[in-house]
């Protein structure tokens, strides 16, 4: 799928694409001032991404989690000399990695920060990520249009995903928050809020 840019202003531009068997989203971010440019999810077709990482100058990688598909491409970048960084929850179920990323920390990428908010549920150390100055927020697998990522019937991982989202999404975000999830469309906190208690009920 051809690479799209989402979103734009005077200090970054995000650019998306999907990639692999199960059309993963990957997203750079990129300031515009200093060139710098950071990838979220490593996830499948090294050959695109390692091309995209040298047009926007990506020296960096973000996973939001550790499953299969999100980190194919992890090993091919890293011998490009691009670091990539997990939680170290997940850190053992990527092949290798460069650094960890511990939550509530700040992450520059030029002139532009990045903070993390760990959202254990989807794997132990799923994370969000929230660009400083915009309404995007980055939630992997956490946060899909229509409810929370799969907890694969393990009902603690279910309630630890819900109080993720309540906790760490829903009430510090505001109705207006872009969620770009690690598949599928764009959605907005407010859009997905009203929903909460379905999700609780429904078990899934």
């Amino acid at each position: 799928m051809a690479l799209e840019l989402i979103y734009d202003d005077a200090q970054v531009e995000v650019h998306q694409v999907v990639v692999g068997p199960v059309d993963n989203n990957v997203n750079i971010i990129r300031c515009k001032r200093t060139g710098e440019g950071l990838l979220i999810d490593a996830a499948n077709e090294h050959e695109l991404l390692l091309e995209l990482c040298q047009r926007f100058g990506v020296t960096n990688v973000l996973e939001t989690h550790g499953h299969w598909d999100h980190i194919q491409a992890v090993e091919a970048l890293r011998e490009a000399g691009i670091a990539v960084a997990v939680t170290k929850e997940d850190a053992a179920m990527l092949p290798s990695y460069d650094l960890t990323i511990a939550d509530d920390a700040a992450i520059s990428v030029g002139d532009l920060v990045i903070s993390t908010i760990a959202t254990p549920g989807h794997t132990p150390g799923s994370i969000c990520f929230q660009l400083q100055g915009t309404d995007l927020l980055f939630t992997g697998d956490t946060l899909f249009p229509g409810g929370p990522g799969n907890t694969f019937g393990d009902a603690a991982a279910f309630t630890q995903i819900l109080e993720s989202i309540e906790d760490r999404l829903f009430t510090p975000f505001g109705e207006n928050t872009i969620v770009l999830p690690g598949h599928g469309k764009a959605t907005t906190i407010g859009q997905e809020r009203p929903f909460f208690d379905e999700w609780a009920a429904r078990g899934w």
